[in-house]
């Protein structure tokens, strides 16, 4: 099996295999610009420029990649130590070229980022370990929003292989290399694995894992050292036995031994407490046939020299893993009875495998029709999906059908293009929606930082709030002074483009109904107390006061009376009232009067006979109602008010006044939306849910209460409603309902 090194020459061979006559030229003339251009200049590292370049290059090529990928690989070094020769490289090398180098040296400059991030998560406890993770997966998924194309990440990832390479030649053992192997690993290796480049992704993880936990990597490799001529004799008496079974079938398949990664039996000894010896792919081999029916055919005959052991069998050819990945996985019992691994595949699965979405720029490239080309971007636009995914993901367990569904639906779905991110000045990473402004991100870092907001810089320069932030910019927010919670919002962030994120605007909307429901508490304070004055009752016990109105605390007393749901009617009665004022938990609010309510300053619709223009009020003794025969008392200095004929009080002042009865009669002056003030009485047996019953017989007759009194005592119920009603033909019908309801022993207008 062919592995990647590093080469101490690259020569031009190596770098234009498998490319055309005209890449191979292309790229050949870059490596002759390369070297003039670079001279004796230096990486960061101490290496030469130039070899450095030469090594990325090469790492390209035998992943397969464009001839615009391997030049943006010999350039984007270039562009980093003399940022003016990006010009140059354009006209000379094209767009794609100058783009893809500029990308890398975009993702190059995150690294100090990164690297203060590593830095800075010394927390302790489970916490800030979790912080940690969530922040290391958010700067993944940054370093692709950045990228806006793939092969941007493949230069990347082929820059960090050159590097730790480098360091592994020299043996370089310090901080440098292991804070540099640490990132690699949190960072770039995820990347690799998800993009399925599984040779960048084992030797990533191994020469990560060589500087950042030296001592484990010379144990396993000891190990692996010590039992590398009986491990390998065996795996080679193995596939000579396969192989021999398989001619015998008559199937053609290629059968080579699996490399050993160190990092990852490091993990499963750790991960699984496992001695080297339990380790099933310690002794492992792979067979690659033609076609997927070959494979199956192949894993019978495996199962048939072998004992297979069942739980250690996953078929990914049927349920393939999310990134794509494809192969046959089993682990059956040989002579020795230990375990033994065999991965079984196609050609084609092998180089997906191997080199990842990197094959796929050969398969665009030799593919020739539109169908090949769209079926390529697709692949590469659900690839883009699954680095923006949060956590890794599990293997899926759905079938095929099932699946292809599901790509469908990632890719309609695609959750980069509409994701920014965004730094704090310590290197905070923050993910927004596209179109985030300052002030969503000071809510996004905390709700109190976004109350506060007062300006914003970014990238160091002042900048409007409503200003629409860009990946990879620096934000830094400006609060006002003074203790939390002194300081609030402005209601224009919800109407001026201040506020997209849905998450900032509820918590906008939040601050600004605390505000309100303060506000009411403290009008409906106000409101009792000045009852509680009026009547003489200063001292009384509020909590009490609140309990016996049927208020859990005072505070929902107050609040009801401030928003005119609960009158003060009820308080006052309370205070004077020895019995008990219920106000069962199923109540029904009592609403505001109408605007077209007499009671609120609407015509009463009175015709007074023989005088035009004179005031009339409906007298509140007996709130009289259309077609109600009525007549009229003259008052000093309120007009004339309007009784109903059989009222009591009328019948008293006009023995006391005849001279100033005046006869009335209704008229059509008050409008057909007009409606009555009436009182209503209800006797009834008390029992649970009896207003409720009553209350939506009101509002199915469309009369609104405007205030309501209940007593109860030796278990009957005595209520009061005072309702607003058009008509008294509109009331009667309301009385007869409500006579029918369980319970009901009297109905009738007060």
């Amino acid at each position: 099996m062919v592995s990647i090194s590093a080469p101490n020459s690259a020569t031009s061979e190596q770098l234009v295999e498998g490319l055309s006559a005209p890449d191979s030229a292309r790229v050949l003339d870059a490596l002759a610009y390369a070297t003039e251009a670079y001279g004796d200049k230096q990486t960061f590292a101490g290496r030469s420029a130039l070899e450095f370049a030469i090594g990325v290059a090469t790492t390209l090529a035998f992943l397969r990649s464009d001839a615009e990928t391997r030049i943006a690989g010999l350039m984007f070094e270039l562009t980093l130590l003399e940022p003016d020769t990006a010009a140059d490289i354009e006209p000379r090398f094209g767009k794609q070229v100058c783009d893809l180098a500029t990308g890398v040296r975009q993702l190059i400059r995150l690294r100090a980022l990164t690297q203060a991030q590593h830095g800075g998560a010394g927390g302790r406890g489970k916490n800030a370990a979790q912080q940690a993770v969530a922040q290391v997966e958010t700067l993944r998924k940054m370093l692709l929003a950045m990228a806006s194309d793939m092969r941007v990440v493949l230069v990347r990832l082929a820059a960090c292989v050159t590097t730790l390479r480098y360091f592994a030649d020299l043996k370089l053992f310090n901080e440098m290399t292991r804070e540099y192997g640490k990132e690699t690993l949190d960072l770039y290796a995820p990347l690799a694995n998800r993009l399925g480049i599984w040779q960048l992704k084992w030797e990533l993880e191994d020469l990560s894992f060589r500087f950042i936990e030296p001592e484990a990597y010379k144990r396993i490799a000891k190990m692996l050292e010590e039992k590398r001529m009986m491990r390998e004799g065996f795996v080679s008496s193995a596939i000579l036995r396969l192989q021999t079974e398989l001619a015998s079938a008559g199937i053609q398949a290629e059968v080579f031994g699996r490399p050993k990664h160190i990092y990852s039996i490091w993990n499963k000894m750790r991960g699984k407490e496992l001695d080297f010896t339990a380790l099933y792919d310690v002794r492992a081999f792979r067979v690659i046939v033609a076609d997927v029916k070959t494979c199956y055919t192949v894993l019978g005959v495996v199962h048939n020299i072998w004992t297979p052991i069942p739980k250690e069998f996953d078929d990914y050819i049927s349920r393939p893993k999310p990134n794509g990945y494809q192969s046959l996985h089993t682990v059956v019992t040989a002579e020795d009875g230990r375990p033994l691994e065999v991965q079984i595949r196609t050609n084609e699965m092998h180089s997906f495998a191997e080199y990842g979405v990197a094959a796929h720029w050969r398969y665009k490239e030799e593919g020739g029709s539109n169908f090949a080309g769209q079926k390529y971007d697709e692949k590469i636009a659900w690839l883009r999906q699954l680095l923006a995914w949060k956590t890794e993901v599990a293997d899926a367990v759905v079938g095929q059908e099932e699946i292809q569904r599901e790509w469908v639906e990632k890719l309609k779905s695609a959750t980069l293009d509409d994701r920014i991110f965004v730094m704090t000045p310590q290197a905070r990473v923050l993910e927004l929606p596209v179109g985030a402004t300052p002030v969503d991100f000071a809510y996004h870092l905390h709700t109190d930082v976004g109350h506060r907001c007062r300006g914003a810089k970014v990238d160091g320069i002042m900048v409007p709030l409503n200003t629409q932030l860009k990946n990879g910019q620096t934000c830094e927010i400006i609060t006002a002074k003074g203790a939390p919670g002194t300081a609030g919002p402005s209601r224009d962030w919800l109407s001026a483009g201040y506020a997209v994120s849905t998450r900032t605007r509820s918590k906008i909307r939040a601050w600004f109904h605390a505000i309100d429901m303060q506000e009411t508490l403290a009008h409906g304070r106000a409101l009792v107390e000045k009852s509680l004055q009026r009547e003489g009752k200063t001292a009384v016990n509020l909590e009490a006061l609140a309990q016996k109105l049927g208020f859990a605390k005072v505070d929902e007393l107050f609040l009801s009376v401030g928003k005119d749901e609960f009158s003060l009617r009820h308080v006052e009665q309370a205070l004077h009232d020895n019995g008990e004022v219920v106000v069962p938990e199923d109540a029904v609010l009592v609403g505001k009067s109408r605007a077209s309510s007499v009671e609120q300053g609407a015509k009463s619709g009175v015709l007074v006979v023989g005088t035009e223009g004179l005031m009339t009020v409906l007298a509140k003794c007996c709130k009289p109602a259309p077609p109600d025969s009525i007549v009229g008392f003259v008052t000093r200095g309120k007009g004339v008010s309007i009784h109903r004929a059989t009222c009591k009080n009328f019948e008293e002042m006009r023995a006391k006044a005849p001279e100033r009865v005046i006869f009335t009669e209704w008229g059509s002056t008050g409008g057909h939306d007009t409606v009555y003030p009436v009182d209503i009485f209800i006797l009834a047996g008390d029992r649970q849910g009896l207003l409720r019953d009553i209350s939506e017989i009101f509002s199915r007759e469309k009369i609104n209460v405007i205030g309501v009194n209940t007593q109860s005592a030796k278990g009957q119920a005595r209520m009061t409603f005072t309702a607003e009603i058009s008509s008294t033909a509109q009331l009667l019908k309301a009385l007869n309902v409500i006579k029918d309801v369980s319970g009901v022993l009297e109905a009738r207008r007060s």
